[in-house]
């Protein structure tokens, strides 16, 4: 298999969110950056117990069968095909189903977040938040120096978090100590 360069397509870079069905989303990650193509899989930390009963701490995946790829649509129609295992996540527009495309700014907050591999991080899923009752805030300071979230109160839990959100995906939320908070 040959290697691809981005350069070759003057197309714009897109991340574009998709699914890797039966856990297989570190496979299509590797699969990808062997190709040259940024990837980024959402991790956390997890205790698992092995089978003689020792706990370890691993990274595993914080959702399953997900994963974004960064790259052009021409050089997606290219790659795609060959690996098989990747269907594209999609949302209904104007009557079709379009695959669902990550604004950079978007990702590049979200993966800052994610990327921290903080213990305390929680993912949701859209329908699972109230985000209009939150304030929309900016983190001064800190390992999230420069995102910009939404400040709300999650139910069942004593502080609030700040949540970063990709639209009609998920949303990752991070407890932040007040000070860092500046309201926008």
């Amino acid at each position: 298999m040959t290697l691809i360069s981005e350069d070759s397509y003057a197309d714009p870079l897109v991340w574009y969110a998709m699914s890797a069905p039966y856990h297989r989303e570190l496979v299509a990650r590797d699969w990808f950056s062997e190709q040259g193509i940024e990837t980024f899989v959402p991790m956390r930390h997890e205790i698992i117990t092995g089978r003689n009963g020792v706990k370890s701490r691993e990274l595993m995946p914080a959702i399953h069968n997900l994963l974004f790829v960064r790259t052009s649509q021409p050089m997606m129609r290219e790659l795609k095909p060959q690996l098989p295992i990747v269907q594209y996540l999609t949302r209904p527009v104007n009557g079709r189903n379009e695959p669902i495309l990550v604004p950079d700014v978007q990702m590049s907050q979200f993966i800052r977040v994610s990327d921290s591999h903080n213990e305390r991080l929680l993912y949701f899923r859209p329908e699972e938040l109230n985000l209009r009752r939150g304030t929309p805030v900016r983190i001064i300071g800190g390992p999230f120096d420069g995102v910009e979230g939404i400040f709300v109160k999650v139910q069942g839990l004593r502080n609030r978090r700040v949540i970063v959100q990709l639209p009609s995906l998920l949303a990752v939320a991070a407890e932040v100590h007040p000070d860092l908070i500046q309201v926008l």
